[in-house]
């Protein structure tokens, strides 16, 4: 019994369990323990921005292949654009197979406020956003913890690192060690991760409240549902093919993904997901590349949800879409779900600008969604993470950058939590 109170995806259940029965019986208190989850999840961008920069410098500068290096990041991307360019028709397919849209009350549902997300959207700019990937500065860069940025400044000093040959072994060395020590900060913080995870669920459930799922119950189940089959039909295939077990992979990253269900956020779980990765045998340049970009550009989640919500609003307001219209949204929601990556309330912002470009479904719509969303928002982040998760993994495997006997070892249990997080 003793030895189950130290393991952290009991503690993590047991913050959850109770999160949502303070929730319950205590709404207005649970409503006020946001800053709890927010505090944690802080704490896991304090470490964020140096541990991809450390992963990604030591991955490049070990590997010496530049040519490499530039394979691994154009075969991600292509993968990125591929699985959630199907993960976007998956989730059209299924709001028009299960139309929970169909029969809703207007008048019965609550309306919240949408003019920030719709002002947000409107100032969204391509050129700028392009732009902005590139630091003006590389301490702001760090500061702010944006991954794109810090990601561009990362690869650009690990391929300086290889042109400077023997002098370039010291520095790596002393990055080696500091790598250990950030990774050991991680294991400190990662001791609070169960107040993280009650602070995120109490506060969710008191502020919103479980009545607030009835009306768009239907809409929260086709969500649910497509998302349970893009994970075990879609990325189970991808696993198979590559001779990995997707069961054995959801069960080894198990305390990340109830993490990211307790806090809503993927990025509480990111550092401890490059590390897991790492210990199954993913090779660290491959994790470094491709688990940050896929943060930007590979949202699984997100992308279901998107195609399924603006389905969703076409038919509350009982429009019928063509086959055309579908097949523009899809294009824009390819477009538009990339260029929101990384700002707070990220959905709400390109389901406004698709919307908005659309010209077909009222944009008031969108306030229908904001009682519920944050109930979505668990799923979304949970697919986001397992497919990023998939997406290194296959990387890895088909440029032969896989240990089998790490990943053995690894789903055997012979790596221990404690040994993932040193």
């Amino acid at each position: 019994m003793r030895l189950l109170y130290r393991n952290l995806t009991f503690q993590v259940l047991l913050a959850i369990a109770l999160g949502i029965l303070t929730g319950v019986l205590f709404p207005e208190t649970a409503a006020q323990l946001r800053p709890i989850s927010e505090i944690f999840i802080n704490l896991i961008k304090m470490v964020i921005a140096p541990i991809i920069f450390l992963t990604i410098v030591l991955g490049i500068g070990n590997m010496g292949n530049l040519k490499k290096v530039g394979r691994v990041g154009g075969k991600a991307l292509l993968y990125f654009e591929v699985v959630t360019t199907f993960a976007l028709i998956i989730g059209v397919v299924a709001a028009n197979s299960l139309k929970p849209g169909h029969g809703i009350n207007l008048a019965a549902l609550a309306k919240g406020d949408i003019s920030t997300y719709t002002k947000q959207a409107a100032e969204i700019n391509w050129v700028e956003y392009f732009m902005h990937i590139i630091p003006s500065s590389v301490v702001d860069a760090f500061a702010k913890g944006d991954i794109l940025q810090v990601l561009f400044f990362s690869v650009l000093f690990g391929v300086a690192l290889t042109k400077v040959g023997e002098a370039g072994r010291s520095i790596i060395a002393v990055f080696e060690k500091l790598a250990a020590v950030f990774f050991r900060v991680l294991a400190i913080i990662m001791k609070l991760a169960p107040l993280g995870a009650f602070g995120g669920m109490a506060f969710t459930i008191g502020k919103y409240g479980i009545d607030t799922l009835l009306p768009l119950g239907k809409l929260m189940l086709t969500v649910y549902l497509t998302m349970f089959l893009f994970i075990f039909v879609v990325l189970n295939l991808i696993m198979a093919y590559y001779k990995v077990s997707l069961w054995q992979y959801l069960k080894f990253i198990k305390e990340e993904l109830l993490l990211v269900l307790g806090t809503s956020s993927s990025e509480s779980a990111l550092p401890q997901l490059m590390r897991k990765l790492e210990k199954m045998g993913c090779s660290k340049p491959v994790v470094g590349l491709v688990v940050p970009t896929g943060y930007s550009f590979n949202l699984d989640g997100t992308s279901i949800y998107l195609s399924i919500a603006v389905i969703f609003l076409a038919q509350v307001f009982d429009i019928n879409l063509t086959l055309a219209q579908e097949a523009t949204i899809i294009a824009i929601l390819m477009l538009t779900s990339k260029g929101a990556a990384g700002i707070t309330g990220s959905g709400f912002i390109v389901l406004a600008s698709t919307i908005t470009a659309t010209k077909i479904i009222p944009v008031e719509g969108l306030a229908l969604l904001l009682g519920v969303d944050r109930f979505m928002s668990e799923a979304r982040a949970i697919t986001n993470i397992i497919g990023n998760g998939v997406a290194t993994i296959v990387i890895a495997k088909s440029e032969n950058e896989f240990n089998t006997t790490k990943q053995q070892l690894a789903f055997s249990g012979v790596v221990t939590e404690e040994e993932v997080l040193v």
